[in-house]
């Protein structure tokens, strides 16, 4: 899909306030494929989406690669366990904060453009990171990372609707991007093992300035770029927006209980950054309600089906991020597997991903969106609390690959129907922000994760040391000193295991949310048009900024009532 092009006063093109129909909004995926012979269609479209995928994976991969170079880099930089965390979190930090204000300048200064720049800001500063001799160099190379990604996401989202048809096409393609947003974490960890074992943990970072470059290059030539359209960016959205979800993690990442025992939960610091990201979205949303360029125009949260995507994405993104950063603690701490080895066993989970993308791409035209959003989310809330069951004694073949091929495979099968779902019938205006915020509900849902079942695990693990070491008649460590090594695995088993019943909870919840709001007919993700519907009288002309905030008004009163089974 792609935006009127800019230009005062063209007759064609249709105000910010204009309803857009689904006809108007389908030329752009017919544009992307011009009358030509099949196979050079096809191998244009082929192209096309070996760059968004790579770019969509690069993002991915590189929210995870950096986790097993941890060990290393503190080493060499000198970081301390507390500071260590900002390594991972800069970027999710700027990432997640961004991603809004990144979907929507694609939208206003061309999707592809922006594509680009995120490529060519996000190689640079992996560039920098890798020659990094200070922990502020390293952290600041990181935050910038984050922005990069923050443009990319969503863009790389939005560029397949602008790319490609609606139909098989464009579900494949979008299967193809599952695959790689499931998959990407997963394969991170592997390489990432590799890279720090045989090269330096400064390639996990030189890893992406060729990749960044390539696709950068590849970009112009073979995506289809869509046309700038008027408008500005909205100042006061942007920052309050940005703001607000950027507090929001921040808060949620140190909000946890740590590995001690301590909660952090009361600290002044996370409550008043949980206070402002409060303050912030609420004024982000009454700022919105009176833009008459918004960043978040209101009408895209009023449709019940993409509302109830975002919702489930968040569902299961908590237990997703969750899901790699405790299992990957428990693999290498309990059961003693090395950087390479973990890498290997999560091998099984990339390729069920992947599996179940390909089939869900092919399924979804044939069954709908919403029978394969519900297995889906019974399958990972059904692995999650699989994965409930581990003890210190668990194998690989017999307690661990069975719940990550059952979650992986629900991943799969839920990431191509949530995508199309959160795009379906969106006007032109607005592809990148609904893309985005499908991005924003992911990383919001991975910090809510991370914080939530922190607090659970090592809230868990601290009751159990205490209780273990009660029974034997010990005393109990003094703080700093690890307990013997049969007690503490034991103890982070039991808290794992409780953590993992509390993901399986919110598994649930997204569950529930599906079978409550996806409603999307199966027709309209196949391509097919669906009968013209009978056009109303048309209203008096009002003024653009009325029209606007009426809109706006009567979807956000709609977003707000409750659905029909409540």
């Amino acid at each position: 899909m792609t935006s009127p092009a800019s230009g005062a006063g063209s007759a064609s093109d249709p105000p910010d306030h204009a309803p857009t129909t689904r006809s108007a909004r389908s030329e752009t995926g017919r544009a992307a494929s011009p009358s030509a012979p099949a196979g050079g269609r096809d191998h244009r479209l082929g192209l096309a989406l070996l760059v968004i995928a790579t770019a969509q994976l690069m993002v991915v991969l590189d929210a995870t690669i950096v986790n097993v170079a941890l060990p290393d880099i503190q080493q060499a930089l000198g970081f301390s366990g507390s500071g260590l965390e900002w390594v991972v979190n800069a970027y999710a930090v700027t990432f997640g904060g961004l991603l809004l204000l990144g979907g929507r300048a694609g939208d206003i200064l061309g999707r592809r453009r922006m594509f680009v720049f995120g490529l060519l800001l996000f190689s640079v500063a992996s560039l920098l990171g890798g020659f990094a001799t200070s922990q502020s160099w390293l952290l600041t190379a990181r935050a910038v990372q984050g922005v990069g990604g923050a443009v990319i996401a969503p863009t790389a989202l939005a560029l397949i609707t602008t790319n490609f048809p609606e139909g098989g096409e464009r579900n494949r393609a979008f299967g193809v991007y599952a695959a790689m947003a499931g998959a990407g974490s997963a394969v991170g960890l592997l390489l990432g093992g590799i890279l720090t074992t045989y090269a330096s943990w400064r390639w996990v970072m030189f890893v992406n300035v060729p990749i960044g470059i390539l696709v950068a290059a590849a970009a112009p030539r073979m995506l289809t770029e869509s046309p700038r359209r008027p408008g500005r960016i909205d100042v006061a959205g942007a920052i309050t927006g940005t703001g607000g979800v950027a507090l929001l993690v921040y808060g949620l990442s140190k909000a946890a209980t740590g590995p001690d025992g301590v909660s952090h939960w009361g600290d002044a610091q996370v409550v008043a950054s949980l206070a402002a990201s409060v303050a912030l979205l609420v004024s982000f949303v009454l700022v919105e309600r009176r833009s008459s360029h918004p960043l978040l125009p209101m009408r895209v949260l009023a449709d019940r089906n993409r509302s109830g995507a975002y919702l489930i994405m968040l569902c299961v993104a908590t237990g997703l991020f969750g899901l790699f950063f405790f299992l990957t603690l428990f693999i290498q701490n309990v059961l003693g597997y090395s950087a390479i080895r973990t890498g290997i066993a999560y091998l099984a989970f990339a390729i069920g991903v992947v599996i179940a993308s390909a089939l869900a791409s092919k399924l979804v035209q044939r069954v709908g969106s919403r029978p394969l959003i519900v297995a889906g989310t019974a399958a990972v809330a059904g692995g999650m609390f699989w994965f409930s069951l581990l003890t210190e004694h668990a194998g690989y073949a017999g307690q661990l690959l069975g719940p990550m091929l059952v979650s992986s495979f629900g991943l799969g099968l839920v990431f191509v129907p949530l995508a199309l779902v959160a795009l379906h019938d969106v006007a032109e205006q607005d592809s990148g922000v609904a893309s985005s915020l499908l991005n924003a509900a992911q990383q919001v849902g991975g910090a809510i994760g991370l914080a939530l079942l922190g607090t659970v695990a090592w809230t868990t693990t601290a009751d159990s040391v205490r209780t273990q070491v009660a029974q034997a008649g010990r005393p109990l460590p003094k703080p700093g000193t690890p307990p013997p090594a049969s007690i503490y695995d034991h103890a982070l088993a039991v808290g794992f295991s409780r953590a993992f019943v509390v993901a399986a909870g919110i598994g649930l919840l997204g569950l529930l949310i599906a079978i409550t709001t996806i409603r999307v007919p199966r027709q309209e993700l196949s391509g097919a048009v669906p009968a013209p519907r009978e056009t109303a009288p048309q209203p008096v002309a009002q003024h653009p900024v009325t029209v606007q905030r009426q809109e706006d008004r009567a979807a956000l009163a709609a977003a707000a009532r409750p659905c029909r089974l409540c």
